[in-house]
């Protein structure tokens, strides 16, 4: 496979043209699907291959902003993006990118290389796992309210119960909605009547310190933020995102480029890769339910944390396979749910063009 490789001089470092176009592609179908940059893929892979980690991060915010352009298209088309939610959050985020980033140099000026790709690690797991599980514990618990509601809602007796079972399961974000710190501002294409500038604010700066902390567009927050903070629909908040992460990764590639911390070379390949990938991805999100994502978003940041534990097992356990397992367990889970995503994305076009045209090959021979 070294015939595959090529020096980047930036980096200064050999790596595979291959994986980086296949890790693009991947990246690609699962940032346009969930509505994330897929950094939470990306910096940690490209670490655990071979990149030091502030070159990484700023290779794959730069990366970012290519896919997203794509992605943000297409969801513009489908109509999943509220316009005015998202330029509210891109100066929140902004501000916040620029001071992940300068911490990101402060720690690593502080601590060193390997001190600095430790810290960010331990601050992937954290995240990832402690996110992916909410999601799951998430899911689970709302769906089984929604079928018992479903089950009660021809019981006149049962009307009072199914209300204060909703009004629990959209406690927070009414809860939140409900704070009268003005200015107040309203989210139409949202279903968001009124709520404040400043809670707005709160929670895209901080999603945007984590962008330039972990080298991550911020979708893994801000997507699973507008969804359980703000109560904005899945496939709103897929495509709102994607807009955020589109302008915030322009200043986060920027402020890297000028840090010396890009490497141009590996994010043009991975753009092609991308590029292509976001078109499946972003399409797909018109034939599966909202839940169906986030389900599929859990578990895949879930494994991606895995990933991470496993490298940063490999030093105090004197084991350097851990280094090749842990990047095969995010490149194959890559792999595994962008396979999932295209096949649901290619049997709902079939089931979709059967229905059209009112004919069901399958029944043929049964008359």
């Amino acid at each position: 496979m070294d015939i595959f490789n090529i020096y980047l001089p930036i980096a200064e470092i050999q790596f595979n043209v291959i994986l980086l176009f296949v890790l693009g592609f991947c990246v690609g179908v699962l940032g346009g699907f969930f509505g994330v940059g897929g950094g939470w893929i990306v910096t940690p892979t490209l670490n655990i291959f071979g990149f030091p980690m502030d070159y990484a991060i700023g290779t794959d915010i730069t990366y970012i902003f290519g896919t997203s352009i794509v992605s943000t298209k297409i969801h513009s088309g489908l109509g999943n993006i509220d316009w005015k939610l998202g330029i509210f959050s891109i100066v929140s985020s902004v501000i916040g990118v620029e001071v992940g980033a300068q911490f990101i140099m402060y720690l690593g000026k502080t601590y060193g290389t390997e001190g600095l790709d430790s810290i960010v690690r331990w601050s992937f797991i954290t995240l990832l796992i402690f996110l992916g599980s909410f999601m799951l514990y998430d899911y689970f618990v709302v769906q089984k309210r929604l079928s018992e509601e479903e089950r009660k809602a021809d019981d006149p007796k049962q009307t009072h119960i199914s209300r204060i079972q909703k009004k629990k399961k959209t406690a927070l974000p009414i809860r939140l909605q409900s704070i009268r710190l003005f200015p107040m501002v309203s989210f139409k294409t949202s279903g968001i009547k009124s709520v404040s500038f400043w809670i707005v604010f709160v929670i895209f700066f901080i999603a945007g310190v984590l962008q330039g902390f972990l080298g991550v567009g911020g979708g893994f927050i801000k997507m699973p933020a507008m969804i359980y903070l703000l109560g904005v629909p899945t496939v709103i908040a897929v495509g709102t995102d994607l807009f955020n992460v589109l302008i915030t990764s322009i200043y986060g590639g920027f402020t890297y480029a000028i840090k010396g911390r890009v490497e141009l070379i590996a994010a043009v390949i991975m753009f092609f890769g991308g590029a292509l990938g976001a078109i499946f991805g972003s399409t797909a999100t018109k034939y599966v339910r909202g839940y169906g994502i986030r389900l599929l978003f859990a578990i895949m940041i879930i494994v991606a944390g895995g990933s991470v534990v496993i490298k940063q097992l490999e030093k105090p356990l004197g084991m350097p396979i851990f280094n090749d397992i842990s990047g095969y367990v995010v490149v194959g889970a890559a792999m595994l749910m962008t396979s999932v995503v295209l096949w649901k994305l290619i049997s709902s076009y079939y089931k979709l063009k059967k229905s059209e045209i009112g004919f069901d090959p399958d029944s043929i021979g049964k008359h």
